[in-house]
């Protein structure tokens, strides 16, 4: 076997890796909004009611009893279905941040804060904090399962 032959057989993998690691070293997040969409009041609101969504709370926690103290606080944590078209609709978290699992399906979220619909699918987790106003649908034919966490302020606001 030649030098160049020998030497081409260890050159070509690794350029290889280094061109696989700089592709992969792009920051991607599945189901945030893209880089360069990000933009204030970029969905307005929209007075959609809810359609095919059950939200059942599976457990609550009063987060003033809790060594943390945080008075007025509620720790929350419910399933959500959507059916195929069902519509979350519009609203804030400015006083009520929360985490969303996808656990089955894909669903569109319309986000204020975003030129571009976002979409979210199963296994996905997204955070939901001061500053988002959204409204989510889910365009596909197979049912939607969300799993959310959040902490609430007021007991009685059934805002989702």
């Amino acid at each position: 076997m030649s030098k160049s032959h020998a030497l081409s057989r260890l050159i070509w993998p690794g350029l290889a890796i280094v061109g696989a690691l700089t592709l992969s070293a792009q920051p991607v997040v599945a189901g945030e909004c893209p880089a360069g969409k990000i933009k204030p009041n970029a969905q307005q609101m929209v007075d959609y009611k809810p359609v095919g969504v059950t939200d059942v709370t599976l457990g609550t926690i009063d987060l003033g009893k809790q060594p943390a103290h945080i008075e007025g606080r509620e720790l929350r944590f419910r399933k959500l279905t959507i059916e195929p078209g069902g519509i979350v609709p519009w609203h804030s978290h400015d006083d009520r941040p929360a985490l969303i699992f996808v656990q089955q399906g894909e669903i569109v979220e319309y986000a204020s804060n975003c030129v571009d619909p976002i979409v979210h699918k199963a296994g996905d987790i997204r955070p939901e904090v001061h500053g988002t106003s959204h409204w989510w649908k889910n365009l596909g034919k197979e049912t939607v399962i969300l799993y959310v966490g959040d902490v609430r302020k007021d007991p009685n606001d059934h805002h989702m």
